[in-house]
């Protein structure tokens, strides 16, 4: 399903040029276009138990793949022609096989491998994982396998801040918001998906703050410039988590208990029938006090003494969710490799302990959301034409949000409050409920035209309509004015893929229609209201080429260009309730974005393995959208920079022996500086200055070390070890005040262990965690204080 538009003069002259070269390429290829074959299959050992990392190649060529948990493996886009097929892996013997393909066909293999004490060093295959693969396009990208973390309580936003060039910044514990950071561009600058579906309608019941990490099979983050098959506005990268496609029966559950009253429980399960008929359910939920402490100054209510810099338990933090995601379908059918109809849901409670900085404090306000979303998902190769893969998703979340604040009360941090006569609330009197009516449908297309040449289109719509009401104020006219949005974003691409190098160009066409309403004074006279009906449109194109080369099968360097747009989001335009207010003036932010990277491998005697990743980025942003504290400072507002450049650079070092050990550190630097040089017609007094509360130096390490036969073969422990390190930044503009009153967020380091008892046999395992183990205090969003040392243990059963 394609939305079009009608272009301006100037830009259907353009996108003519652009279609018109596409359709040449296409044109010139088509009477030699070919069908690629695919090989798959499955190993096992003599015991028929599925393999997991067994390398298959075609001997001599860079075609290969890695079994994964199942024992599977596909080997796609290969060339007519005969082959000989291996399959290698530690701790067992190769297999051959000369084999025959022709175009189009597909072969499917079932191989068993023997136990060997030794491995055959005389063969060199090219066999790679999955991650490996993704990690090998032309774009700037990193992947995280989620597998390494199953055993983990952590949700997907601390999987992910151990990214090279992620900063996840939440507003506290278990639950709190969290604002993600990729190279500088954060909030809804990166976009997320899943499964290459955006997630902007999901609401706040679905979140990167309560989904448990055994949701996902890999996480991709790309770095500036993004492929057209994620069709959203994204200005400097996106998130695509990758959930498990499951192609047998599985199931597995978890529970885990930890610090502050802190339970998480998660299940996944899915059935596969012979006949292809399938059912998947994901279900999760989260509970934490947060009743950590925070060191702030208090005043006693009833004496009026000071403390200052005093410990203190939270005590209005509660919160939880409970979320269920179910499919049922059929896959690899002729009509479709996977039709899935579903629904989402799910509910949370937050209350809300402080707003934007911890001088404010609250003790009975609190929100509520649902998220009550259909689904659809379509997908099929050779759809309707050879070599025509399609995917369709389409989803309207009909959930709601809530905002209680009906306590006539000033609250301090001992919990002693002063109540007040009459009706009113902690911020704002009010039981304000609205639903957003999201809708969201994605398709995307990609054609096939000859061997190394293939087409990609895309387009995404995504609707929004606020309505809301408040039943202590039925009357008051704000509540029923409209807040509406349409975007839509479409993409073309044409992509080259050959042996040693690969290489894409791109483009895509923005488009966002915004109605809403103006309050206006008619008469004069004080607190007269009325309201004028606006109506406002944003029409771009932006473009984009990716390119990689490999020096040699170990040696890769990548480059890649995007000038992208991000259109403003519904809550920057409209406010969240909470602690966002809305800003109807907010403008399109425009990016060029520029990516430099070299990959090194290097693999000894199958045994060691090192990596080395080193990248280079560069952006320059006008009407960069940031968050500032609204006049009162009780709240945060966004607002348009003029100007906004980074220059920074990513570096990242690994070495694994075997499956045993493992150690590796990444290190990010970003240069984000203010470039608007004059602000209404004066010089700007913080020109070029480094944007503040933004970190701008900051890393991960890792060590893990695991045995796998303990006291036999069904018993196994692992151990493992992270630290996160952020160098001190300024709270505010580096050029106001002097350096005695210049506020700053401290220096942040942060130790985690984790240890692993698995019961081979019966897929059990048992998992202890320590976090923040010096208890240390660390800072995010505004110097807020995010919890101290926590323990937490669980036990996963997979079956």
């Amino acid at each position: 399903m394609f939305y079009l538009y009608r272009f301006t003069s100037k830009t259907d002259v353009t996108m003519k040029k652009l279609i018109l070269c596409f359709l040449l390429i296409a044109c010139s290829q088509v009477t030699s276009a070919q069908s690629p074959a695919t090989i798959k299959g499955i190993i096992t050992n003599q015991s028929q138990t599925p393999l997991q990392g067994i390398n298959v190649a075609l001997e001599g060529t860079r075609y290969g793949a890695a079994t994964n948990a199942d024992g599977q493996f596909n080997i796609h886009n290969i060339p007519a022609g005969t082959y000989t097929l291996v399959a290698t892996g530690i701790g067992y013997q190769s297999k051959k096989k000369q084999i025959t393909i022709r175009q189009g066909e597909i072969k499917t293999y079932t191989w068993q491998l023997r136990a060997s004490s030794y491995n055959l060093e005389s063969i060199t295959v090219t066999g790679k994982s999955q991650l490996r693969e993704v990690e090998e396009k032309a774009f700037n990208v990193d992947v995280v396998d989620t597998k390494k973390l199953d055993a983990s309580s952590m949700e997907l936003g601390h999987a992910l801040d151990r990214v090279s060039g992620v900063r996840v910044r939440e507003s506290g514990g278990v639950g709190s918001r969290m604002n993600f950071s990729l190279n500088g561009f954060k909030g809804k600058q990166v976009k997320f998906f899943i499964d290459g579906v955006p997630m902007d309608n999901f609401g706040s019941s679905f979140q990167l703050n309560n989904i448990p990490v055994n949701l996902a099979e890999r996480i991709e983050v790309y770095k500036g410039v993004v492929p057209v098959e994620l069709g959203a506005d994204a200005l400097g990268g996106a998130v695509n988590i990758v959930t498990d496609a499951y192609s047998k029966s599985h199931a597995d559950i978890s529970y885990s208990y930890g610090s502050f009253n802190t339970h998480r429980t998660n299940l996944n399960a899915v059935y596969v029938a012979e006949s292809g008929f399938i059912a998947k359910l994901n279900a999760f939920q989260n509970y934490s006090d947060n009743n950590y402490k925070v060191q702030v100054d208090v005043a006693d209510l009833e004496t009026g003494e000071y403390y200052p810099n005093r410990k203190v338990e939270r005590f209005n933090d509660t919160y939880h969710n409970e979320t269920i995601i179910a499919n049922i379908g059929v896959v690899d059918q002729s009509f479709a490799d996977r039709l899935l109809v579903g629904i989402t849901l799910g509910q949370n409670y937050d209350e809300v302990q402080n707003s934007s900085r911890l001088v404010n404090v609250f003790g009975q306000w609190h929100t509520k959301g649902n998220i009550i979303m259909p689904t659809l998902k379509y997908q099929k190769k050779d759809f309707l034409a050879e070599g025509l893969d399609f995917n369709l998703s389409a989803n309207y979340n009909f959930g709601e949000e809530a905002s209680i604040d009906t306590v006539n009360r000033r609250y301090n941090w001992l919990g002693q409050y002063k109540q007040y006569n009459g009706p009113g609330g902690e911020r704002s009197y009010s039981k304000y409920k609205y639903q957003n009516n999201n809708g969201l449908v994605t398709a995307n297309g990609s054609y096939r035209i000859a061997p190394h040449h293939s087409l990609s289109l895309s387009n995404t719509l995504n609707t929004f309509d606020r309505e809301g009401h408040d039943e202590l104020n039925p009357d008051k006219e704000i509540y029923s004015q409209p807040k509406k949005t349409l975007k839509n974003i479409a993409g073309l691409g044409y992509q080259y893929e050959k042996d040693s190098w690969s290489a894409s160009v791109f483009t895509k066409y923005y488009f966002q229609n915004n109605r809403y309403a103006q309050p206006y004074n008619p008469t004069g006279n004080y607190g007269d209201v009325a309201y004028k009906n606006r109506n406002n449109s944003f029409n771009y194109i932006g473009y984009g080429a990716a390119t990689t080369y490999f020096i040699h099968d170990n040696l890769q360097l990548k480059a890649s260009y995007e000038k992208s747009y991000r259109l403003p989001d519904s809550n920057e335009l409209f406010g969240n309730v909470i602690n966002l207010e809305g800003n109807i003036d907010l403008k399109p932010e425009m990016s060029h974005n520029y990516n430099l990277g070299v990959s090194y491998w290097l693999n000894i005697q199958d045994r060691h393995q090192i990596t080395i990743k080193e990248d280079i980025f560069y952006r320059d942003a006008s009407d960069f959208i940031r968050p500032r504290l609204s006049t009162n400072q009780a709240r945060q507002v966004m607002d348009n920079l003029g100007s906004v450049t980074n220059l920074g650079f990513e570096t990242e070092i690994r070495y694994s022996y075997l499956r045993k050990f493992s150690i590796g550190a990444n290190l990010t630097y970003q240069d984000l500086r203010n470039n608007t040089k004059y602000v209404e017609g004066k010089k700007s007094v913080v020109y070029r200055d480094r944007i503040p509360n933004m970190p701008y130096l900051y890393g991960n390490a890792d060590v893990s070390y695991s045995v796998n036969n303990l006291w036999d073969q069904r018993h196994s422990l692992s151990l493992s070890y992270n630290l996160l390190y952020v160098h001190e930044f300024y709270l505010y503009w580096p050029s106001l005040g002097n350096n005695s009153s210049k506020l700053s967020i401290p220096q942040q380091v942060s130790h985690d262990l984790r240890l692993t008892y698995t019961l081979n046999k019966t897929n059990l395992k048992f998992t202890l965690e320590c976090k923040n183990i010096t208890d240390n205090n660390l800072y995010d969003n505004f110097s807020l204080q995010k919890p101290g040392r926590s323990f937490s243990g669980k036990i996963k059963y997979s079956f």
